[in-house]
């Protein structure tokens, strides 16, 4: 993802519940690295227990992902 993409992307994300003060830990990863897991996931056309090692574990992805879909951010991915 380019810096560009980036800057249009970012405040269209959920703000996680720590930062809202809703309680819980900060995240452990960062949005833009979850934002390129999906889309490699998607480009690629591969089930999510296939996410490479490059990216953070693919439960955590799922997660994030998950919960912006569910806010009405993403559509359907593998």
């Amino acid at each position: 993802m380019s810096d560009a993409e980036w800057a249009s992307v970012r405040d269209l994300l959920p703000v996680p519940g720590w930062l809202a003060g809703r309680g819980g830990r900060p995240e452990g990863y960062c949005h833009r690295q979850m934002i390129d897991a999906v889309r490699f996931l998607v480009d690629n056309r591969i089930k999510w227990r296939a996410m490479p090692s490059d990216f953070p574990p693919w439960p955590r992805v799922y997660a994030f992902f998950a919960r912006w879909r569910d806010t009405g951010l993403g559509g359907r991915a593998a």
